[in-house]
């Protein structure tokens, strides 16, 4: 009731809050951790589950390259893929907790997608190449695999630190933006 007293003296308040992250986008990050981590963790216990699931993350990831180039502002490569030296020097000025606050991905949310998206997808196609392998080729496959899985849970650890801290720095809850789709519009 306040709030309604508060606008009728100020007039109307701009929307605090926008639309970032597409359906396509929210489905695809939360379906690959869930195939990800189904993958990781059930292993060899159980090879099936284990073979479907990396299907699936080669499948989302195939969609999501696609959606990279032709999909909404925000999703597309084009908005968040910067070079090395932007990509450092947002890094040196977040530990300096003076880096700028970006309605997308910023620049080492970039490299991180960039990244998460290779490594799974590399993990993903040489657990493929297994299936046919035999003796010391498919020892060495396998040992390929593993550590691209290892290589992609580290990425994944540093990703969820990295929102945690942005989340931290910028007073923002990134998790719950992934989730709604929804940030906060600086006004």
């Amino acid at each position: 009731m306040h709030t309604d007293i508060a606008q009728a003296k100020t007039g109307p308040q701009p929307e605090t809050r926008v639309r970032v992250w597409d359906p396509l986008v929210r489905v695809f990050h939360w379906t690959l951790v869930a195939a990800f981590a189904t993958a990781f963790i059930v292993e060899d216990e159980l090879l099936g589950v284990h073979i479907w699931a990396g299907y699936l993350a080669l499948g989302l990831i195939g969609v999501r390259i696609l959606w990279g180039l032709i999909g909404t502002r925000h999703a597309r490569f084009t908005d968040f893929v910067r070079g090395p030296g932007a990509v450092f020097a947002y890094i040196k000025d977040a530990i300096a907790f003076r880096a700028p606050r970006y309605l997308g991905h910023n620049p080492a949310g970039g490299a991180m997608i960039l990244a998460l998206l290779i490594s799974i997808g590399a993990t993903g196609l040489t657990g493929l190449s297994l299936v046919d392998a035999r003796g010391f080729e498919g020892e060495a496959l396998e040992e390929v695999h593993e550590f691209f899985a290892f290589l992609s849970l580290g990425l994944i650890l540093a990703h969820v630190g990295g929102v945690l801290f942005s989340s931290f720095a910028h007073g923002e809850n990134l998790i719950a933006g992934m989730i709604s789709g929804y940030k906060r519009r600086d006004v």
